[in-house]
């Protein structure tokens, strides 16, 4: 159910927020659908990440349950709960988290990119490392230098990147705590 969207009792169904008009049935159907999708979504993830979407025990208990079902006809029952469930949950945070997950959320995407992109400087010109430790000073200078040395030897003898990924493991874990100082930047 959308945020802007309320239950009338009275009419036994739903109206927008300004009771200017009823819901259709289709629609409504169509909304409760989203929801059982994004419970089904639920059952996939690991336990670790459920485990972060802090959802209502009742929910979680449905979803664990979902997972140890293995009959066809108790796996579609089972969801069907967990969508009736999903009803009474604000669906919005779990969406957000999803798509964060799916690599869909627009800001850490710019995120990424801006930490490739400095990645890559760096491989480039490896005198940008008192540009990135004027940001960063908790970076370790040397840690990065040997990364960098070793990611440029890697790009020229055109081995696996692996020196690169961990430098970007590295630039990654030293901005995260300003994360949107990196996401702001402008080349």
């Amino acid at each position: 159910m959308k945020p802007n969207e309320i239950y009338n009792s009275n009419m036994n169904e739903y109206e927008d927020q300004d009771g200017d008009e009823p819901i259709s049935k289709t629609k409504r159907k169509a909304e409760m659908d989203e929801l059982q999708d994004i419970g089904v979504r639920l059952i996939g993830l690991s336990k670790e990440r459920l485990a972060k979407l802090d959802l209502p025990e009742r929910l979680l208990d449905a979803v664990n349950e979902a997972k140890r079902i293995t009959a066809n006809g108790a796996t579609r029952r089972q969801k069907q709960y967990i969508g009736s469930l999903m009803r009474e949950v604000e669906v919005a945070p779990i969406i957000d988290q999803l798509q964060r997950w799916d690599g869909k959320h627009s800001a850490e995407n710019a995120y990424f990119h801006q930490l490739e992109r400095w990645r890559d400087r760096l491989i480039a010109d490896d005198s940008l490392i008192s540009e990135w430790m004027i940001k960063y000073p908790q970076t370790d200078s040397q840690q990065m230098r040997a990364l960098i040395r070793n990611a440029q030897r890697e790009q020229t003898a055109n081995k696996p990147p692996k020196s690169s990924r961990a430098l970007f493991a590295l630039l990654r874990e030293n901005s995260e705590s300003s994360a949107p100082d990196v996401a702001g930047e402008a080349e």
